[in-house]
């Protein structure tokens, strides 16, 4: 009996095993090969060939998922639950982030690992971003709404500043002159300033935060619109089902990918004396992420869910797992809902809502490690803190976690925006890129580990709400429960608003024939005519072609006319 429940229970947690026996395979493999295996770089890139497809899969699947996660999850809700729901959320994440940035700042004031080390210590690998607060800021925002919601998908917005050495603007007198040239502007929006232009361009990567602003309005708009707009959300619910299974094929991989991930990482790194140069900074953070993984989140969900925190965490081990491995919160998030769902018994409405909104914002981890940083500059500098300027990191810090998602190179550009905003030079940003690669995977840990905790935390808070909810929809209030098909239950007929069957479905969505062949016709026309009925332009060019002509004082004879006309 004994020896069958054992072997159940391998059964069960093979993949789990075998994802954890990969990781020391995959130190032990890379550090063969790195001894008595020479590679050249073109050899490197082949090697690590298996862990990049790993991440090219879990990486595919974040679109379909996120956006059909969101819209079923804030569509099954009625509008004043969501919001609920959501407030908590909003407090715990918040809550959160505001106690890592404490814990961090604390431990930093307390080791000092900056008062250690000087320049001579450490070399600077690299040159920091040119980057602002504001620009930031404003991209954060120009990036939670996107103007084209297919580019959203595959591109972020981010502002460049280039400097102008020679550009007449700049002067000596206190008045700035205007030249005549300076209505002539590119293709670009530019604005001038002691300088510089302000270029708009586009980077690579998914602008996730548009994306989920997009789909939390879309979800509460379907939600609102009762059986109309169930057809569409039976299809988002099928989408979310569908990539989920595809979820659990990419797991089968999971280990041999996991294996070369982490021996084509150790075959990379070539200055292995940088951890033992930066080894106190390395504790510091290491100790905060670990104190805040392994005793502030779980005593606040023991608080107040009342359960064991440490079977949640291993019910969350395959999520926490990969999030080491891969570094990265939204590639995991995959992983993270099935685990949330399947094996802590989430609600799904729950997760839906909040997983891909905290893998987002939510940045726990993120947010003391940049208040370390930040910190530990300022004693590398000699450069004294006083209590305002600590405060300003730490406000700073949180903020700038918040909105990592929304900003393309995240790492290095909100780490720049905690330095400036205290005065600190953001070129020695440059001296933490060698152990970043390190620290990042396990404050990603801290951040999956923050979100998970965070559904169990509001799904205990909002359950009198969940429950309403289900007696809504279990009455027939609410026709948005994906859970019960009412056509199906009435052998395939749809019934209306009394419960009555129509003669016929299309009724229920086409009143009347007229209004759907003047909504065709319209339809029809208005993309047309806005593409190609452009009176207002046509006049405009005409007046501006002859404008031009007169300033140049050159005639036009009535052929010509004719030829503008």
């Amino acid at each position: 009996m004994v020896f069958c429940g054992s072997r159940s229970l391998l059964r069960k947690n093979s993949l789990l095993i075998a994802t954890v026996l990969s990781v020391p395979a995959g130190i032990a493999l890379g550090v063969f090969v790195r001894d008595y295996v020479f590679l050249s770089h073109l050899d490197k890139y082949y090697f690590g060939f298996p862990g990049e497809i790993l991440m090219r899969m879990l990486k595919l699947i974040i679109l379909p998922l996120v956006i059909s996660s969101i819209i079923t999850g804030v569509a099954a809700l009625e509008s004043d639950v969501s919001g609920r729901i959501g407030l908590r959320a909003i407090v715990y994440y918040f809550s959160t982030t505001v106690i890592a940035v404490v814990l961090g700042i604390v431990l930093v004031m307390t080791i000092k690992p900056g008062e250690s080390y000087s320049y001579t210590n450490v070399t600077s690998p690299g040159n920091s971003p040119d980057v602002s607060t504001v620009d930031a800021v404003l991209d954060l925002i120009r990036n939670m709404l996107p103007e084209n919601l297919i580019q959203a998908c595959f591109q972020q917005y981010k502002t460049k500043r280039e400097k102008l050495p020679n550009f007449p603007l700049e002067t000596n007198s206190s008045e700035t002159v205007i030249p005549e040239h300076c209505f002539l502007f590119s293709a670009y929006t530019l604005f001038f300033t002691k300088g510089f232009k302000f270029v708009g361009s586009y980077s690579d990567g998914i602008n996730i935060l548009g994306l989920i602003v997009f789909c939390l309005v879309f979800g509460l708009v379907l939600g609102k619109m009762g059986e109309r707009g169930r057809p569409l959300l039976v299809v988002f619910d099928i989408l979310n089902d569908a990539t989920m299974k595809i979820v659990q094929i990419i797991m089968c991989y999971m280990p041999v990918g996991i294996l070369f991930l982490i021996a084509a990482k150790i075959i990379e790194v070539e200055d292995w004396s940088i951890f033992r140069k930066l080894g106190l900074y390395m504790v510091t953070v290491l100790s905060g992420l670990t104190i805040h993984s392994t005793v502030v989140l779980p005593l606040l969900y023991f608080i107040i869910v009342r359960k064991n925190p440490f079977v949640f965490v291993w019910g969350m081990a395959q999520a926490l797992l990969t999030a080491l491995m891969i570094s990265s919160s939204s590639a995991t998030l995959p992983i993270t809902f099935k685990c949330a769902e399947e094996n802590n018994h989430i609600d799904k409405c729950i997760t839906r809502f909040m997983l891909p909104i905290g893998a987002t914002i939510n940045m726990d981890g993120t947010a003391l490690y940049e208040a370390v940083a930040a910190i530990f500059i300022a004693q590398l500098n000699n450069y004294p803190l006083d209590i305002g300027q600590i405060i300003t990191i730490s406000i700073t810090a949180t903020a700038a976690s918040i909105g990592a998602a929304g900003v393309p190179s995240a790492g290095m550009v909100t780490m720049v925006i905690v330095l400036t905003a205290v005065g600190l030079p953001a070129d020695d940003v440059t001296l933490l890129i060698a152990v970043d690669w390190l620290l990042d995977r396990f404050r990603t840990v801290t951040n999956v580990l923050g979100d998970a905790f965070g559904t169990g935390i509001v799904e205990k808070l909002s359950r009198k709400d969940l429950e309403r909810a289900d007696m809504t929809l279990d009455s027939g209030a609410n026709s948005l429960s994906l859970d019960k098909d009412p056509v199906a239950e009435n052998g395939g007929k749809a019934l209306n608003e009394n419960g009555v069957q129509p003669r016929s479905p299309l009724r229920l969505i086409v009143p009347r024939r007229t209004t759907t062949l003047t909504n065709t016709s319209c339809a029809l026309m208005l993309p047309i005519g806005a593409t190609v009925n452009l009176d207002g332009t046509a006049l405009y060019e005409a007046v501006a072609a002859i404008f031009i002509a007169q300033l140049n004082n050159y005639p036009l004879n009535i052929g010509q006319i004719f030829t503008i006309r």
